[in-house]
């Protein structure tokens, strides 16, 4: 079992907050129905659950994690929107505790790299999917992402994530191989793209900057970097005063490329 490398800190929180359907799954958007039955994996925090499950209402979206105190989070937020037609439980997107041919379409996202096994999660993904359905993923390609201006530092925070993603099991360059994972996981029906996040105004570089120059002294990668030797405290506050220097530069750009997939169950 791979282990969640970000943690759950408040840090980690906050960038997850910030994602919608919208910013995070426009590929899948137009192929969402009203009366869609739909699973989301790895809903973290709730706020693309929410998107979701007012694009396919009056059908019912089920979220799942592997974190019960992030689904408590989820659950407000679908609260807070009025939201009736979704319903949060634990699971391991290893072996999700559905019957074959349940739902009409099943969505990850940012899931498959932190897994320890991502084809076993897309046979899973697929098995619980009703044939014709559609079976979703999108992940981030840590070497995909680009920025400016090239700061010493924020190449360390890159090495320094790496290692930590793959001590923990994990592949941080998911985006690149979610078309062979599609076909290892047995799916033939499969449209590949690619899209990205790109963080270039102050308010992006506010929030992408400050999370992170959070996030590399305060979450669990910082814990286990410490811990484990990948990095000091001295390593880690450059690190942090980096993002920070990053994100007050007006001329400050970041780009994070995706991979993502929409396979035919």
């Amino acid at each position: 079992m791979a282990t969640y490398t970000p943690g759950h800190h408040e840090s980690v929180l906050r960038s997850h907050r910030w994602r919608t359907a919208r910013n995070s799954a426009a590929y899948l958007i137009g192929q969402l129905r009203p009366g869609t039955r739909l699973l989301d994996v790895g809903c973290g925090p709730g706020t693309i659950t929410a998107d979701l499950a007012e694009l396919v209402a009056p059908g019912r979206v089920t979220a799942v994690d592997a974190a019960q105190d992030v689904l408590e989070s989820a659950a407000r937020v679908a609260a807070e929107r009025g939201l009736d037609n979704v319903e949060f439980r634990t699971a391991d997107v290893h072996a999700l505790d559905f019957a074959d041919d349940t739902f009409d379409v099943v969505h990850a996202h940012q899931v498959l790299q932190h897994v320890a096994d991502p084809v076993q999660a897309l046979r899973e993904m697929r098995r619980v999917c009703k044939p014709g359905g559609i079976v979703a993923a999108r992940d981030s390609d840590y070497r995909g992402f680009v920025w400016y201006p090239q700061l010493p530092a924020l190449d360390e925070w890159m090495d320094l994530y790496q290692r930590c993603a793959r001590a923990n099991g994990g592949e941080p360059d998911a985006g690149r191989r979610m078309l062979a994972w599609a076909r290892a996981a047995g799916f033939t029906d499969i449209t590949p793209s690619t899209s990205t996040w790109c963080h270039a105004d102050d308010a992006d570089r506010a929030h992408w900057g400050g999370m992170w120059a959070d996030r590399i002294l305060h979450s669990a990668m910082a814990d286990q970097a410490r811990r484990d030797g990948h990095a000091t405290e001295d390593d880690l506050r450059r690190i942090s005063d980096a993002w920070r220097a990053w994100a007050a530069d007006p001329d400050g750009w970041l780009s994070i490329l995706h991979g993502e997939i929409i396979c035919r169950a």
